[in-house]
């Protein structure tokens, strides 16, 4: 299958220059392969900070606007009563901007939650009767939050009494379900929205990958691992404008993202999950460092040499050839960087590059290594967006931000068997999961309503 962009095409929307410098890349040569659920030892152990997905993009029924949303509690079992699945209180839920190339947050928005619990000791339930609104008096068990956008100039409390749309008991207890979503959404004062409160697992994939690569013969495919499952989202729409440096969305159109959790140790608050493209961290470090990347800022990733070191000469390439007779491209891998390091059109900050050109100006030295999602707020929306995204001639899909609807496992696998090398797609490199099971949603905040049904009787 012949690919329906080239290299220049990638240099020219900028993508490259998003995740520009990365000394962990987007696309790294060795990530391909699992979402971040569970990715680290002490953060399995405390799945309400464990920030799960990251997405990022133009909102493509409001163009102006960009969406950004960050999930939390990963494998949430619909059934998994009578407590359900509050997000954690006493911690910070962040969302992270970097608009100037720096790798250091210019905005923050911080969620932090607090609980309302009516049950004390007369009951276990967590509602008493069918709940029709976010006040109804039966629902026994309620979350507020706060949320606050903060930059290097002072903080600005944009909600201070907002409402978690809460877990999805069942029909009996919560009828109509989109009803508490709709009214958990809140408005802001720049004309943005937020949400929080349960919804789908979006993330699509197979994770049999850890059985010998999907079973060593890509016999073990085709199977969603997370169908079924719901996970904690927090969303934000926000103008373009907001997001940009000096407000300049129109010249300074790319942004980094990325989304950390801050667990209060009863003296301060301490990182311990930190999120940006997905894949990262549970794949590509080894064991001994996964720990400290959720702890790590993405200034100081440049200096985890360690992390450095396995971009040109990927292990999973390697597999593949093992395992499949995929022929792994030569090394160094120079298309890798070349197209996630350096092929630069446009920055964000202040590097701009020769968009004939696949190599950094004088200016590229002020662009700090590190890894995060990167954004181009300037492509439009696709009217119709191709699951393979950039690769599948689509330039607003993932590695530029990520789409609910981005496959970005097949992505990862292809381009680390050398698709965007060599202007083809690999026959059958695939995880045969190519969508969600269920429709995303076509209005704020698009991830699809929670399941109320058990997973083992879908």
């Amino acid at each position: 299958m012949e690919l329906r962009i080239h290299r220049r095409a990638l240099v020219g929307i900028g993508l490259a220059a998003a995740v520009a410098a990365s000394s962990l890349a987007v696309l790294r040569t060795d990530s391909g392969i699992a979402s971040s659920h569970r990715e680290a030892p002490a953060i399995s152990a405390d799945p309400q900070h464990d920030n799960t997905d990251v997405y990022a993009f133009v909102s493509p029924d409001k163009a102006d606007t960009v969406t950004l949303l960050a999930n939390w509690i990963p494998f949430e079992e619909p059934q998994g009563g009578p407590n359900f699945y509050p997000f954690a209180t006493k911690s910070r839920h962040n969302i992270k901007i970097d608009n100037d190339g720096d790798a250091k947050p210019d905005i923050t928005y911080e969620w932090v939650f607090r609980n309302e619990d009516k049950r004390g000791n007369d009951t276990f339930l967590y509602n008493k009767a069918p709940v029709t609104s976010l006040n109804d008096p039966d629902l026994l068990f309620r979350q507020r939050y706060t949320l606050k956008r903060i930059t290097p100039s002072g903080s600005t409390t944009l909600i201070s009494d907002g409402i978690v749309a809460p877990s999805n008991v069942g029909p009996a207890s919560m009828p109509n379900y989109g009803t508490l979503r709709a009214q958990s959404i809140r408005n802001l004062p720049d004309g943005g929205k937020t949400f929080a409160g349960q919804a789908d697992e979006a993330f699509f994939l197979d994770l049999r990958v850890f059985d010998c690569l999907y079973g060593c013969d890509l016999s073990e495919v085709g199977q969603d691992t997370t169908k079924g499952y719901n996970v904690n989202t927090i969303a934000l729409q926000v103008p373009a404008s907001d997001l940009a440096i000096k407000g300049d969305a129109k010249n300074n159109p790319v942004i980094g993202v990325w989304s950390t959790t801050d667990k209060f140790n009863g003296e301060k608050f301490v990182q311990v999950s930190r999120l940006g493209n997905p894949l990262v961290n549970e794949v590509v470090a080894p064991a001994g460092l996964k720990d400290a990347f959720n702890a790590l800022p993405p200034e100081k990733d440049a200096d985890v040499d360690a992390l450095v070191k396995r971009v040109t000469d990927p292990e999973l390439a390697r597999l593949l050839q093992s395992s499949y007779g995929i022929k792994a491209p030569a090394t160094p891998r120079n298309d890798l960087v070349e197209i996630f390091l350096t092929g630069i059109a446009k920055a964000n900050g202040p590097i701009k590059a020769d968009l004939n050109s696949q190599s950094l100006n004088k200016d590229a030295a002020k662009l700090r290594p590190s890894e995060m999602l990167r954004l181009n707020m300037s492509i439009p929306p696709t009217k119709d967006p191709n699951r393979l995204g950039v690769l599948g001639g689509d330039l607003q899909g993932f590695p530029n931000g990520r789409r609910l609807s981005d496959d970005v496992v097949d992505i990862e696998l292809q381009a680390v068997a050398g698709a965007a090398q060599s202007g083809k797609l690999v026959p059958g490199l695939t995880d045969k999961v190519d969508r969600n099971d269920r429709p995303f949603l076509q209005s704020f905040p698009y991830i699809p309503l929670p399941s109320n049904v058990a997973v083992n009787r879908r």
